[in-house]
C-alpha cells in the first residue's frame, strides 16, 4: 500500500508534489546534496545552511581534539525508516551512519590527512576518500540533517491534501544549525509508523559525487600531467615524440582504494577543487515524470485523462472548489519540475488577503527559468475563476494586489472560457503598463494546449506562456 492509498487521496503520483512511497519498503532514490545546493528556494537555502553548519561543527570538534563530541554529533544520523528512501529489499530500513558507524567515521575523519589539511569541507566529500561511506549513507545522513524542514514540508502537504496529522509524535533528532534537538510534533501515522515526506524535486537516482568518477576523470588526469612534468619513469613517448602516462600504470604504482585516493588528493589538491567546482556548475536535473514512475513503480501520467477531466466540471460557484482542485492537480503535473511546493489559499498581509494557489519557481530551463532571470518570479501565483461570465477588472486587480518584489510579480488567472479575449488582454496589459505586475490568463482550452505541448522536444518551454507574456510588454 502506498501513502496516497492509505489516506485515500485518489491522486496518482504525477499529481503529488512528494514521492508517493510504499509503506512497507523503500523507493530506490536518494537525496543529492549537490542538487540541494542548486535549489534556489527558501527550502533549498535552509537545507544548504543546515548541511554546512553540521559538518562545520563536526570538523570544529575534531580540530579541538573533542573526538567524542564529534562522534556524538555523527551518531544522531540514525538509520531511520520514516523517509523510505534507499535500496532496502523487503521492510524499509534506513542506511544512515547511526551509532554503530559513528565511532568509525569520527575516528576516520579525525585521522584523515585530507581532513587535517582542510580538504574535507562538505559531508559528501567523505564518500570520495573515506572507506565505507557510500551514496545511500550520505543520502540518509542528509535526510536526518534536514529533518526539520522536511517535517514542515510534510505538514504543509498534509494540510494541502487534508491528510490527518497525529499530535504528540516524536520528531527524531532535528539539527537546528547549532545542536541536535528533539520535540513532539504532528505527523501522519500509518500502519507502518510515522512518515516524513520527501519532495520529489529533490529525489535522484544517485548522488552526484562518485569516488570512481573523481578518481578516473580528475585525480588520475592531474597525476598524469604531474608525472609528465617531472619526467618520471612512468612516462612513455609516442612516435611523434609526445609524452604519455597511462592510467593503468598510475593505478599499479599508487593503488586505487580510498586510502590511495586520499593520499594522492593531498598531493594534487587542485583535482578535488576542480571536481567540486564542476559539480556545482553542472545542473543536476530533477527526475521527470517517467523517472518518478519507474522508481516508485506507479502508473505513467495519462495526459489524455487530464484533458478529459475539464469537461466533467460545470461552471459556477457551486463547483468552484472542485474546479480549484482540478487546477491544482493539473498544474502540479503540467509545470513539474519547474514549479513545486504548491500551497492552497496562502494567506498574506496578516491574513487579510489570500492566494488560491502558490508555487515555488525552481525552473532551471524553459519559460519559468527565463522569467525568473528577468523579472521577480520567486513565487508563481494562480487564481482560479470558475465563472460563467468573462473576467473583469476586479479579478485582475485582485491578483495584482498579491504581488510584491520579494514574493514575485507574475501570476496566472485560470478560467473556463472568454467571449471577449481582446478586452481581457487589455485589462492585463494595463496592469503591466502601470507596473503593478504581469498577469496572463488561461482558459480550459489553453491549458489543454499546454498539456499537448508537454510532449514536444522542449517540454518546459511553454511557448504559449511566452507568447502571452511578450504581448504584455510589447
Amino acid at each position: 500500500m502506498r501513502f496516497s492509498q492509505f489516506f485515500q487521496l485518489n491522486l496518482e503520483q504525477p499529481y503529488l508534489d512528494f514521492l508517493d512511497i510504499p509503506l512497507h519498503t523503500d523507493v530506490a532514490a536518494f537525496i543529492d546534496p549537490t542538487g540541494l545546493k542548486q535549489l534556489d528556494s527558501e527550502f533549498g537555502h535552509i537545507a544548504q545552511s543546515l548541511m554546512q553548519t553540521f559538518f562545520d561543527k563536526v570538523l570544529q570538534e575534531i580540530a579541538n581534539n573533542s573526538l567524542s563530541n564529534a562522534i556524538n554529533l555523527l551518531s544522531q544520523l540514525s538509520e531511520s525508516n520514516e523517509f523510505h528512501l534507499g535500496l532496502s529489499k523487503g521492510k524499509a530500513r534506513g542506511h544512515g551512519i547511526g551509532a554503530h558507524n559513528a565511532h568509525k567515521l569520527g575516528l576516520a575523519i579525525s585521522q584523515s590527512k585530507a581532513s587535517k589539511s582542510g580538504l574535507l569541507q562538505d559531508l559528501e566529500d567523505t564518500c570520495l576518500v573515506i572507506e565505507g561511506i557510500g551514496s545511500d549513507m550520505i543520502s540518509d545522513a542528509i535526510c536526518n540533517i534536514i529533518r526539520g524542514p522536511l517535517i514542515e514540508y510534510t505538514q504543509e502537504m498534509c494540510n494541502l491534501h487534508n491528510i490527518p496529522l497525529t499530535p504528540g509524535i516524536k520528531s527524531g533528532p532535528v539539527w537546528n544549525g547549532d545542536k541536535w534537538t528533539q520535540f513532539l510534533t504532528n505527523l501522519p501515522m500509518t500502519s507502518e509508523g510515522k512518515v516524513i515526506l520527501i519532495p520529489k524535486i529533490i529525489a535522484r537516482y544517485n548522488i552526484s559525487y562518485s569516488s570512481s568518477e573523481y578518481y578516473r576523470h580528475y585525480l588520475l588526469e592531474d597525476m598524469q600531467r604531474d608525472e609528465i612534468r617531472r619526467a618520471t619513469t612512468l612516462v612513455h613517448y609516442l612516435k611523434d615524440g609526445s609524452p604519455k602516462v597511462t592510467k593503468t600504470d598510475l593505478i599499479k604504482k599508487y593503488g586505487k582504494d580510498k586510502k590511495s585516493i586520499e593520499t594522492q588528493t593531498i598531493n594534487h589538491r587542485g583535482a578535488l577543487e576542480n571536481y567540486k567546482k564542476d559539480k556545482i556548475k553542472t545542473i543536476v536535473s530533477a527526475l521527470d515524470h517517467e523517472d518518478i514512475s519507474e522508481i516508485t513503480n506507479t502508473p505513467k501520467l495519462d495526459w489524455e485523462k487530464v484533458q478529459n477531466e475539464f469537461s466533467l466540471i460545470s461552471t459556477g460557484r457551486s463547483a468552484a472548489h472542485e474546479y480549484e482542485n482540478l487546477i491544482e492537480k493539473t498544474l502540479t503535473a503540467l509545470f513539474y519540475p519547474c514549479l513545486s511546493h504548491p500551497k492552497r489559499e496562502k494567506t498574506i498581509h496578516d491574513g487579510r488577503k489570500r492566494i488560491d494557489i502558490e508555487y515555488t519557481n525552481n525552473a532551471k530551463n524553459g519559460f519559468f527559468s527565463w522569467l525568473a532571470q528577468h523579472y521577480p518570479a520567486a513565487k508563481i501565483f494562480i487564481e482560479c475563476k470558475n465563472y460563467d461570465d468573462d473576467l473583469s477588472n476586479p479579478e485582475v486587480d485582485q491578483l495584482s494586489g498579491r504581488f510584491s518584489p520579494s514574493r514575485g510579480k507574475f501570476g496566472i488567472i485560470v478560467h473556463r472560457k472568454c467571449k471577449n479575449s481582446n478586452l481581457l488582454h487589455l485589462r492585463c496589459k494595463d496592469t503591466a503598463n502601470d507596473q503593478r505586475g504581469y498577469i496572463i490568463t488561461l482558459s480550459d482550452e489553453e491549458i489543454i494546449e499546454l498539456i499537448k505541448g508537454r510532449e514536444s522536444a522542449h517540454p518546459y518551454s511553454f511557448p504559449l506562456l511566452k507568447k502571452k507574456f511578450d504581448s504584455l510588454i510589447d
